[in-house]
């Protein structure tokens, strides 16, 4: 009987706790713009999962008003409708702003290559098969 109240407690205290935080998720002003929003210039990314929703947020400088802030972080990165992106990685931004990869194809060091049949990009990026194998669906020498 005591681990079912506390289950119950549990519960209920989760249940509240997930609801402030949808409705304070939901209160953010109407006239915020979800695309010009400034992300990090740094090179790793933040997990969903973490603690990063409970931090303070902290106005980033953007970098349509300072491009050299892209430089900064490791790779070729470059300013791209007010976002650092990562011109040898990113589908969008292949090589240059806005030069988007077609669908079967990924961004491997800026050039849009099908990873399905590309030898030295063989099922991602810098995964190349050995000699005299093909790369078919992804995999190298598949029989």
């Amino acid at each position: 009987m005591r681990s079912l109240k506390f289950t119950a407690t549990l519960l209920l205290l989760l249940t509240i706790t997930n609801s402030l935080f949808i409705s304070l998720a939901a209160a953010e002003p109407s006239g915020s713009d979800p695309t010009n929003e400034d992300f990090p210039s740094v090179g790793h990314r933040i997990s969903l999962r973490g603690a990063i929703h409970f931090l303070p947020r902290v106005p980033l400088a953007r970098c349509d008003r300072n491009p050299r802030i892209c430089s900064r972080a490791r790779g070729k990165r470059d300013c791209c409708k007010k976002r650092c992106v990562d011109l040898t990685e990113d589908r969008l931004n292949c090589g240059r702003c806005g030069h988007k990869c077609n669908f079967s194809k990924i961004c491997c060091r800026g050039k849009c290559v099908n990873p399905l049949r590309n030898i030295r990009h063989c099922g991602g990026c810098g995964n190349a098969c050995r000699r005299g194998s093909k790369c078919v669906y992804g995999m190298c020498s598949y029989a």
